[in-house]
């Protein structure tokens, strides 16, 4: 049998080995950073896809304006907020980025820049589209053209989360205010 004073040597000789052998601090130090580093990698490029798309939105909404701005849109083929909305999104939905059925357009006309109103669309955490109306204007008319995409986001449990609807989705919206241009069409539908 082994004496007290020869096991208590013997652990502090083996505590004594153990902080002089360095072998494996390396992968220590590694799986104590690696899930913040990895987090805040995954959060920057979410981020970044996130504002590419944002941006993206915003071109597509340039192009919309433009066929409202040049009376294109009052014509036979686009005149409801459906037709419209369908024949952009042939346009759109070409691109990887965004799916068809949560893309939506609001285009509203206005007698003067002064009595414009845009509202949030964010009731409660969720997209409200009560409000979402197609009405493009004759020539003339100042006219806000607006489309929403609800975007899905991933990185959200890690203590990162932009997302201001339920269920993990941010609401995208681009927006174009501007006066149509002088056309002749037909009378828009209101």
């Amino acid at each position: 049998m082994s004496s007290p004073a020869a096991s208590t040597a013997s652990f502090g000789n083996l505590l004594r080995r153990f902080r002089a052998n360095s072998r494996g601090s390396a992968a220590l130090q590694f799986a104590l950073v690696a899930p913040v580093f990895f987090a805040l990698l995954f959060a920057i490029i979410e981020t970044a896809i996130m504002f590419f798309a944002t941006q993206l939105l915003e071109t597509y909404t340039q192009e919309a304006a433009r066929l409202v701005l040049t009376g294109q849109a009052q014509n036979s083929t686009y005149n409801t907020q459906g037709l419209f909305l369908s024949n952009f999104q042939t346009k759109v939905c070409s691109n990887i980025l965004f799916n068809c059925s949560n893309i939506n357009i609001d285009v509203k006309n206005y007698d003067s820049f002064g009595l414009i109103t845009i509202t949030s669309q964010i009731t409660a955490g969720n997209f409200d589209t009560s409000t979402l109306t197609y009405c493009p204007g004759n020539a003339g008319r100042i006219v806000v053209v607006r489309l929403f995409y609800q975007w899905p986001l991933f990185v959200t449990g890690l203590g990162y989360n932009i997302a201001n609807l339920t269920g993990n989705k941010r609401l995208l919206q681009a927006t174009a205010v501007f006066q149509n241009e002088p056309f002749t069409a037909p009378a828009a539908p209101c």
